[in-house]
Formats: structure tokens, sequence, C-alpha cells
């Protein structure tokens, strides 16, 4: 899905921002709906499909999070969170609760397109698109479960490819800690320090500089992202 013909429903109870994402969004071809509420969100997922929903979570009549998961009841369309709380927690708490990324106030308006392709590009794949991931000399073939760096394959440990399986399957999304130890190792209680060793082991075979990834990401403190 390319930006053209992309339409992104704007959930933001403040008309000043709503206006500057309505111009920075239509500037790059983006179809626009927007709502000031919680209510008004949930009726233009009714009545319309939009592609994306870019949601504030300071709304005036419900919780952020909530929407998010009435959101996903009603249709499996990528949610990008827009937020004054920068904390660790509360990006931890909008991932875990089902939006696919998390971008805080104030912002800046390359950031948040790179981010908006990003979530559109991930939609795509879980739809089915496209069952590989290719970035640079980094392919990986989710069909075949084949990894190559330049042309060359990579062997990866069994860890090492369920790690990367999760964030080429997710890719552009940050991936919170509970959700890789729950995917990967099944148990979120397993101690998140052997994801760190995990990742590290990755970085050293798939990144041409491991102590400057430019694949798999840190999003300090709430996860990684494979972009």
């Amino acid at each position: 899905m390319t930006a053209d013909g992309a339409t992104i429903l704007i959930v933001e109870d403040e008309p000043p921002i709503r206006r500057l994402l309505r111009t920075t969004l239509a500037a790059h071809d983006y179809r626009i709906l927007e709502a000031g509420t919680g209510a008004e969100a949930l009726q233009a997922m009714r009545h319309h499909r939009p592609d994306l929903v870019l949601l504030d979570l300071g709304l005036p009549d419900r919780d952020g999070l909530e929407l998010i998961g009435d959101i996903r009841k009603l249709a499996p369309v990528p949610i990008v969170v827009l937020s004054g709380r920068g904390d660790e927690s509360a990006k931890v708490a909008a991932l875990d609760s089902g939006a696919d990324d998390y971008v805080t106030k104030p912002f800046g308006a390359e950031e948040l397109m790179a981010r908006l392709r990003a979530a559109l590009r991930h939609r795509l794949q879980q739809q089915g698109a496209d069952r590989s991931f290719s970035s640079g000399m980094l392919k990986v073939d989710l069909v075949r479960r084949l990894v190559e760096r330049g042309g060359e394959a990579v062997k990866l440990s069994p860890k090492e490819y369920d790690i990367l399986e999760q964030l080429a399957i997710h890719a552009g999304k940050v991936l919170t800690h509970r959700h890789l130890l729950r995917e990967v190792w099944r148990d979120e209680a397993v101690d998140p320090q052997y994801l760190r060793v995990y990742i590290r082991q990755l970085r050293q075979k798939i990144e041409t500089d491991p102590a400057s990834p430019q694949h798999v990401l840190t999003e300090p403190g709430v996860g990684y992202r494979l972009v």
C-alpha cells in the first residue's frame, strides 16, 4: 500500500494539532478522516474503511488504551499512537494494547511520515502480500527460513531465527520485550537479559557494524524494531 489512495483516520481532540496533521498528511497525498472523540472515531471506523489510525491517547470521552482495543475489534487496521507522554511505561502500555507504533509530541514531520509508511507496509505483510524482508544487504525468506547478508547465507541458532522471524513479520513495528518473550520463549516471565544476549548475537551476524545497527534497532526500555 502506498501513500497514494491510503486513507488515514486522525483521532485528535485539539483542533490546532488536527489541522497540522491534516496539512502534513495531505501534502503527502494521504486521504484524511477526522475525529475529535473516541465515539466519533468508532463511528468513522464503522462507516469508512481507513487504512491506518493516527490516535491521540488523551481524548475527552474515553481512555485511549481502551479505544485501541475497540478499534481492533472492528478491523485489523494499523494504529500509530501520537501522545504527549514520552515515558517508557506509556509506550509499552500502548504497544501491548495493540498499537503498531508510538510517536511522541512534539514530532517531526519526516519521522511521522516514516512511521506511517512502515505501519502501512506492515499491514501489507499481514495480508500476505510479502513473506520476505529485504533491506540493503539483508534478506530474510520467511517461507524457506533462509537469511542472507550480502548474498552469503547466515547461519542462525533456532532462537536467533525465531527472534528475527518475529521482527520480520512485524517489520517497522516496535515489538515489546514482553511480546518477544511470549512468542519466542512462550513465557513472559523469562529474564529479558536472555533476549538482550540473543539480540546482541543476532546483530553480530546480520549487521555490517553491530555497534551501530542499521536493521535491528533498540527502542530504549520498550523493545526492538526491524527497519
